[in-house]
């Protein structure tokens, strides 16, 4: 099947065009499975729907796909919009444009900006609101409103609205009838694939030091760094920063939220609001975040994966393919954030040689009407006796000398 996308970017409302929060992607086989996986329009490098510093405008995400440097386009979800995204896999016949039942009762009952898939078998329902408390994920229907790209194609559903309207009441019931179990479930056969906090393999054997150093000296770990000591670089909001943090810290102590809390409190992202009750529920902002960096975390800490290379050697044995593939991303996401420091220096360059030269022709406009117009006067224009005449100041004394 392919899953490549030409965009229709007419199509699209202007709520995604607006923000500077868009992805490339491409499809990959990883394990067997063909996954799209986000990709930085500015580098071709790996992206990330937790680190703004891969993301972009629309125009240059477009750009990079009309250049085939990826496969189609994507928009993520953060905490300082306002979006929800409602996924629906597998509900459409590509051949006849047949709906299931399930998917067309939630497109209705949302009526909100709705397209077709890149594969052409989903639909992804765009809405302004907040996502219910609980799961978001059951069977093929999936709900997103951080930490997570969509797939963008502008083949907008006829019928639908064409701009994404605002639908909590909606979006609460159709997260109650078709995500959230009914009360007592257990089985996660009866409700579809389990969450990814559900797969959480939680405590993974590391005290906070430790934990610490090791995220500190792993190849991301400037990123972590930077974050524990809390440095903003790259990210637009401190929610956005908070978000990214809870993810790394989701992935090094293995989901484990109470670990998570501790080590937070304990890096310079700490403020008033982390314990501030942000949500009906009685939540406050640091647990929902917590809670939903694990769910958006899709691999964890292994300590089995991570030999040294003296333990590779003694036991003969070689790294898996996934700890081989764990290490190439993250090279390749510490490459692409040198090369955007890197650029942000040369444009921070550019722009003080720009200031100091916008100066320079202020301070000489400032010269200039102070002396009537005329450049200072030097010896060789004095030698030059009735010729300063010529000059403006010249001329126009001389106007007044006539009279």
């Amino acid at each position: 099947m392919d899953d490549t996308s030409s965009v229709e970017m007419e199509a699209v409302p202007a709520q995604l065009h607006e923000r500077k929060q868009w992805v490339c992607w491409r499809v990959e086989e990883r394990d067997g499975k063909e996954t799209k996986v986000p990709v930085n329009p500015e580098t071709g490098g790996f992206g990330s729907a937790t680190d703004a510093i891969t993301w972009t405008d629309a125009e240059t995400a477009v750009a990079a796909v009309e250049l085939g440097d990826a496969d189609g386009v994507g928009f993520v979800f953060s905490e300082e919009d306002p979006l929800v995204g409602v996924d629906l896999d597998d509900c459409r016949d590509p051949e006849s444009g047949a709906v299931d039942d399930v998917a067309a009762d939630i497109i209705e009952r949302l009526d909100s900006y709705t397209e077709v898939s890149p594969s052409g078998t989903g639909f992804h329902v765009l809405v302004e609101g907040d996502l219910p408390d609980g799961r978001n994920r059951r069977g093929s229907v999936e709900c997103y409103e951080t930490a997570r790209f969509f797939t963008v194609t502008g083949d907008h559903v006829e019928g639908t609205p064409e701009r994404i309207a605002r639908r909590q009441d909606a979006l609460r019931g159709i997260h109650q009838d078709y995500v959230q179990p009914d009360e007592g479930t257990t089985d996660d056969t009866d409700v579809g694939a389990s969450t990814t906090a559900d797969a959480a393999p939680g405590d993974v054997g590391l005290e906070d030091e430790e934990l610490v150093e090791k995220a500190m000296n792993a190849s991301n770990g400037a990123k972590f760094e930077r974050l524990w000591n809390g440095r903003l670089g790259g990210y637009d909001s401190q929610s956005e920063a908070d978000m990214a943090f809870c993810c790394l810290l989701a992935f090094w102590t293995g989901g484990d939220q109470t670990q998570m809390d501790r080590l937070f409190r304990e890096s310079g992202l700490l403020r008033e609001k982390w314990d501030e009750v942000h949500y009906a529920d009685g939540s406050t902002y640091g647990e929902k975040t917590i809670e939903r960096a694990v769910q958006q975390t899709s691999e964890f800490y292994d300590p089995e994966m991570s030999q040294t290379a003296d333990d590779v050697e003694a036991d003969g044995q070689s790294a898996t393919s996934r700890a081989d593939r764990g290490e190439v991303y993250l090279a390749e996401k510490n490459r692409v954030l040198a090369d955007r420091v890197e650029t942000l220096e040369a444009m921070l360059e550019e722009k003080e040689d720009r200031i100091a030269e916008l100066e320079a022709t202020v301070e000489r406009l400032e010269r200039e009407l102070d002396t009537g117009g005329a450049e200072p006067e030097t010896d060789t224009e004095t030698e030059r006796g009735d010729e300063s005449e010529s000059s403006v100041w010249g001329r126009t004394k001389g106007w007044f000398d006539s009279d």
